[in-house]
């Protein structure tokens, strides 16, 4: 058009067009004028004319880039163009001005492309179905809450570059080993095959790296005895060796953000229903690799019927308190194991008690960190216990710990203002009570909160009345009666007649 160079583009452009078209409806397709593709149809089209060959400003750098910025770039490979601007406006002020920033620092660009050291290249890779699965922790900086709390946790990553294949795991706690064979050991179960080799970082839960040679520790050694592959990891400190995985990392962590946006909460009821939440995201993003991914999965090895051993032991006493010790928590137990010893499996997420070689209670696992200790206490552990001495709440260590949620502590609060000590912590003590039988817990706090409102304390009758277990009506039994006479069939022989 009017006032645009044309180009050599547009000139073939309309050279093909005006074999099958008139000159003008040629020239409106190929965007030129119709006095321009008379030119060009008379060889008379003046050719765009070639750029200058000289400057039309000084050189900023002239003065200094032989004497100054050279010796530098020789110097240190990786000095970067902010270090050497940052030198120039301090030792060199007078000869470098700060608005020739961007000249310099394309002036740098060119010489390192011409006479620059070689540079990192990345290998795109072909891994072949079934022989590689890479796997890794990823922390998720989202802002999730569990009930209105701060959920710290980490997302154990596994994958299969082959297919593209993702399974991702909740962790709760560290890298540690339970965390690790866990996840490694649902990712085999979910795929339902085992890869020949699974490639990791270089985890402390799975490598003595104090070690110069490949020594794994004795629990990853009989996991990977257990099912079968080989175990491979990449040198220390180079993340991009892992880059199959690290970039997963990435993805996910950005698709479950997504996910929680769209979603319109960060905040989950509970851990179950946001590990929920996590698979539903990783599903939908294996449904765009389901071809293949099948045929992958024909390609790893099989399961081993069992699963292996995904916890730590401990053997711990419960004490005359109803609590036991693990990892610098303490947690509350059933009153009925007081004095006795159990087994402690120790899970990532859970603990799970055994008297014996019998499961006799399972707890959610805390986690304590630095050197910290924390307490988990769950009120109806101690409630029957506590029933017999009620006076033992008010000064209890536990006591704000034993009270479930805001509503039974707003409860607490009102009766221990407004009513006598022993009778405030009976009646507190009895709501707990009444709380623990038949699921009312939730039901019982907002319902004496609610009366609260009204400025009424509900009475422990009204309480029982409503939540209490009702009786079981007596059953209506309708009784035939027979007559007298009939007893006379009974009797047999004549001295009775």
């Amino acid at each position: 058009m009017s006032g645009n160079h044309i180009t050599e583009r547009q000139i073939r452009l309309y050279m093909k067009l005006r074999e099958n078209f008139t000159q003008e409806v040629a020239a409106s397709k190929s965007s030129i004028s119709v006095s321009t593709a008379g030119r060009i149809e008379g060889n008379r089209h003046q050719p765009k004319k070639n750029k200058r060959g000289w400057r039309t400003r000084v050189d900023p750098l002239e003065s200094i880039w032989d004497t100054v910025v050279l010796p530098l770039l020789k110097q240190d490979a990786n000095i970067s163009p902010v270090g050497v601007f940052d030198h120039l406006c301090d030792a060199h002020s007078d000869k470098f001005s700060s608005s020739s920033r961007r000249t310099l620092e394309r002036r740098i660009r060119k010489w390192r492309h011409l006479h620059g050291p070689a540079q990192d290249v990345m290998f795109m890779q072909h891994h072949e179905p079934g022989k590689l699965g890479i796997c890794d922790f990823t922390h998720i900086k989202s802002p999730v809450t569990i009930d209105g709390k701060t959920f710290k946790h980490m997302l154990f990553n596994y994958r299969l570059p082959a297919s593209g294949w993702v399974y991702s795991h909740v962790i709760y706690g560290g890298e540690s080993f339970a965390a690790f064979s866990d996840g490694l050991q649902n990712a085999f179960a979910k795929s339902e095959g085992v890869p020949q080799e699974v490639r990791t970082d270089s985890l402390s839960a799975a490598y003595k790296n104090n070690s110069s040679v490949e020594d794994f520790t004795a629990s990853y050694q009989e996991l990977i005895a257990h099912y079968g592959f080989i175990a491979t990891r990449n040198n220390t400190g180079v993340a991009h060796e892992n880059g199959a995985i690290e970039s997963s990392n990435r993805h996910i962590k950005s698709q479950v953000e997504q996910a929680l946006k769209v979603r319109g909460s960060f905040d989950f009821n509970c851990r179950v229903e946001y590990e929920s939440f996590v698979q539903s995201v990783t599903s939908r993003r294996n449904k765009r690799i389901a071809a293949k991914f099948a045929q992958e999965q024909r390609q790893l090895q099989d399961l081993p019927v069992h699963k292996s051993v995904n916890y730590s032991q401990e053997y711990v006493r419960v004490t005359r308190t109803s609590t036991i010790n693990v990892k610098r928590v303490m947690y509350t137990v059933p009153s009925r194991l007081v004095d006795s010893q159990v087994k402690v499996h120790v899970y990532d997420d859970h603990l799970d008690l055994f008297l014996g070689h019998e499961l006799t209670y399972r707890l959610e696992r805390v986690y304590a960190s630095g050197a910290t200790r924390k307490r988990s206490v769950n009120y109806k552990h101690v409630i029957d216990a506590l029933v017999k001495k009620p006076r033992a709440f008010r000064c209890s260590q536990w006591r704000d710990e034993l009270l479930p949620n805001e509503d039974y502590r707003t409860i607490w609060q009102y009766v221990e203002a407004t009513m006598k000590a022993d009778d405030a912590s009976r009646y507190m003590v009895r709501i707990l009570h009444l709380g623990s039988k038949l699921d009312n817990e939730m039901r019982l706090g907002r319902f004496i909160t609610n009366q609260l409102n009204i400025s009424r304390l509900p009475s422990l009758f009204d309480c029982q009345e409503r939540f209490g277990a009702k009786p079981k009506d007596i059953p209506q039994v309708n009784v035939m009666q027979h007559q007298l006479s009939q007893y006379q069939s009974l009797l047999q022989g004549g001295r009775h007649e």
